[in-house]
């Protein structure tokens, strides 16, 4: 029996450590393709920790892995085994239906997790943030330049430009100015608010909604002292029924100032939905160190971009000529969570793998082990249909039993996930339907080919001996 010990324990040492070894040789080819997935740069040269973690992992997956044959098999005697007195699959198949049920548990809530992370990036795409991102050209710094309001007004002429702004203050970028904000004589603390130098074109050009007041005017010279605040702005300073006219007092420019409210623009969302949109104040005050941001007619893009290119490079020809897309900013902020969807695209995908490996030895064994049941039910006349129903519904149990597990596991892990957005879309039914249900079709897939083919094996095969 030690010789048998060893033997089973040393076959899966072996197979283990080939597997370990072609693993790291995957793992050389793909690092590159999942570097560029997850943005990170992993290399397997600089981790001289991998090499004896691999060795470990050898050693305590090869015992494991080989404990079972190699104590429970060297334990039959000899004279039952060879009788056939042997009944194969009791505990074992226990054992056996607990792992596959374990892998497709992995599976389907890997699969729930994909759908949920995809779900909330398209409700982040879709979800309107407020202001108009698409068609909008940022180009900057204008810091240096001469005259940034002249190449303003020469990029507003151009053909297929609707509007233009000259402000370095964006929903999306980290450009940020807080500040301290009262109501004199009010009584009411003071306000933490963001404070954005912006001009009269902001508003038009970033595509926001005005929900009372107005906009700022280059025809109202006392504009220069009027701010326009976001709803959350005029909550916070209990304001919100009747705010144009107030005046809120702030240690502006390093010098005390003293606002009039002009306007109300609706909320919008420059940071990331993670977090709920806090009070804001925009005052007409052109930043000439932002930059310029230029709204574009559709279908007119790659010509304007190209003028644009040319009169900056005619009126700041030292200056190098930088520019992005709105659109592209904002994708840029989520982009963490973007790749988090891909990575658990592949793994849902390597899961669902092992998973069907899996069932596929189990199917496999089972039809073996049945084999001679399957014959005397087809001399009895029964059809192939009821087969391969037969044994197919025992597989199926199987995956129920593991939809019942992993969907309230589920379920938990991506709620505390959302709870991470302060606008977040909901879990609802048909994400646990749809996994069951891909999980049902893999598995019933992955079975059918060996239930088939142990219902179509002419009986005498197995019964011949009998």
């Amino acid at each position: 029996r030690g010789q048998l010990i060893a033997q089973f324990l040393s076959e899966s040492m072996l197979v283990t450590a080939i597997a370990a070894v072609a693993a790291y040789g995957l793992t050389a080819l793909v690092l590159p393709a999942f570097n560029h997935l997850t943005g990170k740069e992993l290399s397997l040269l600089h981790a001289g920790w991998l090499i004896p973690a691999l060795i470990v992992i050898v050693v305590l997956v090869g015992l494991f892995s080989g404990a079972y044959p190699a104590f429970f098999l060297s334990a039959f005697r000899s004279v039952e085994v060879l009788k056939g007195k042997l009944a194969l699959g009791g505990k074992g198949g226990a054992f056996r239906n607990a792992l596959v049920v374990i892998q497709f548990s992995i599976s389907i809530f890997l699969i729930v997790g994909t759908l949920v992370v995809y779900r909330q990036l398209g409700f982040i795409q879709h979800r309107d943030p407020g202001y108009d991102r698409s068609q909008v050209l940022v180009v900057g710094d204008v810091d240096g330049i001469a005259d940034p309001k002249q190449l303003k007004a020469k990029f507003t002429s151009l053909l297929g430009v609707i509007d233009a702004s000259l402000s370095g203050f964006l929903p999306t970028n980290d450009h940020r100015w807080h500040n301290w904000g009262n109501l004199p004589g009010a009584g009411h603390a003071s306000v933490e608010t963001q404070l954005w130098m912006v001009d009269e074109d902001y508003i038009p050009t970033m595509g926001m909604h005005i929900a009372q007041g107005r906009n700022f005017s280059p025809k109202m010279p006392t504009d220069s002292d009027g701010i326009i605040l976001n709803e959350s702005a005029a909550r916070q300073f209990g304001i919100e029924k009747d705010p144009l006219g107030k005046t809120i007092h702030y240690q502006h420019f390093f010098k005390p100032t003293d606002f009039h409210v002009i306007g109300i623009v609706r909320d919008f969302n420059f940071t990331s939905v993670r977090t709920s949109v806090t009070p804001l104040v925009l005052v007409n005050r052109p930043y000439d160190q932002g930059g310029l941001n230029i709204r574009i007619a559709p279908g007119h893009t790659p010509d304007v971009l190209a003028k644009v290119r040319a009169a900056w490079t005619a009126y700041a020809p030292t200056k190098a000529f930088n520019y992005s897309f709105m659109d592209d900013d904002f994708d840029a902020v989520y982009r963490a969570e973007q790749r988090m969807g891909n990575v658990v695209i592949v793994l849902t995908s390597l899961a669902i793998l092992i998973a069907c490996l899996g069932l596929f030895g189990l199917a496999t064994y089972a039809a073996e082990q049945r084999a001679k049941e399957i014959g005397i039910r087809k001399v009895l006349g029964a059809e192939v249909s009821s087969i391969v129903a037969l044994l197919s519904c025992d597989f199926a149990r199987l995956i129920a039993l593991a939809v019942v597990i992993a969907s309230p596991l589920a379920w938990w892990s991506m709620h505390r996930w959302l709870e991470n957005f302060a606008y977040r879309t909901t879990i609802t039914l048909w994400v646990f339907v749809a996994a069951a249900g891909i999980v049902v079709a893999i598995a019933l897939v992955t079975t059918l080919f060996q239930s088939l083919k142990a219902a179509v094996r002419n009986p005498v095969e197995t019964l011949r001996s009998e």
